[in-house]
């Protein structure tokens, strides 16, 4: 034992030696450590609290995914918040005398952090006002998805080819944000027909319903209706419009779909297609007779 005394004397100083200090606080090694094993302990807890309260609690009471994710991440950082006071306390850190650091937070704020901060507050706006939540499909620039998960930086956005488009919070602020589904997941999408003008616009519209109502992702309330749209240059346009739920996220599916049965009705009822025509009008002149030459 008494070999191991000195070992344990320096353990016991370098445990208790004053690395810096912050105004009149002193930062030792336990302190260094206390405060990094609390706020591993604290994200941890509050990570488990948040997940806990979207996946078995709120569900019980009937709350939308979007609205129980921000919620739950809301909860998640006022917990955050009150752990890292009561951490501070708990190690006789005044928070006043962290003024300095905050001031030189301020600084870099100031310099080199202004998209991070944009992008948190950003964060913030969006879990309280809800432009935006978990699920809704939403069209900001170019990309178009559905939102995933919402953080405080970011938020993540799976397109209908399952790839992950993490955006800046701040694009859901200050850019203009297409929100298909901010209200409920009834879409309606116009999709254009084209026939020969042999054609009767009473017997298109016929069929063209009846194509509609045999699609079960077609929802019959609202129902499905016909546009005479145009009298094109080779053709009469006419405009399907149905309401969907079932394909809001995949448009192009359901588009598919109604052409290839729009196709096989009108092959069975002798409605023409019509293809592109013009017609060329050649006038001839006359033309001077070439001289043979040697």
């Amino acid at each position: 034992m008494e070999r191991l005394q000195p070992l344990i004397d320096w353990i016991k100083q370098a445990w208790s030696a004053e690395l810096f200090k912050l105004g009149t606080v002193v930062f030792s090694t336990y302190t260094l450590f206390f405060l990094l094993v609390s706020f591993t302990l604290l994200f941890y807890t509050t990570s488990k609290i948040s997940k806990l309260l979207k996946r078995k609690v709120f569900p019980r009471y009937g709350m939308e995914p979007g609205m129980s994710h921000s919620i739950a991440t809301i909860v998640r950082y006022v917990l955050i918040t009150i752990g890292v006071f009561l951490i501070f306390q708990s190690t006789g850190i005044n928070l006043s005398s962290l003024g300095l650091l905050f001031g030189a937070l301020g600084i870099g704020i100031g310099f080199g952090l202004q998209n991070i901060t944009n992008n948190l507050i950003s964060g913030i706006i969006i879990l309280f006002e809800r432009p935006v939540k978990v699920g809704d499909r939403i069209e900001v620039g170019e990309v178009i998805g559905n939102i995933q998960k919402i953080s405080a930086r970011s938020t993540t956005v799976i397109t209908n080819d399952n790839i992950a488009i993490i955006v800046p919070n701040s694009e859901f602020i200050s850019s203009t944000v297409i929100n298909w589904s901010h209200n409920d997941r009834n879409v309606r999408f116009n999709f254009p027909v084209g026939v020969s003008y042999n054609e009767d616009p009473a017997k298109i519209k016929k069929l063209l319903l009846e194509v509609a109502h045999a699609n079960s992702g077609v929802l019959k309330n609202p129902p499905p209706d016909v546009l005479f749209d145009a009298f094109g240059d080779s053709s009469l346009d006419f405009i399907l419009r149905i309401w969907t739920s079932k394909y809001s996220d995949t448009p192009f599916v359901l588009k598919s779909q109604l052409y290839y049965s729009i196709f096989e009705k009108f092959k069975q009822h002798g409605v023409e297609i019509p293809f592109p025509q013009r017609d060329l009008h050649l006038k001839s002149g006359f033309e001077k007779p070439l001289k043979a030459t040697d």
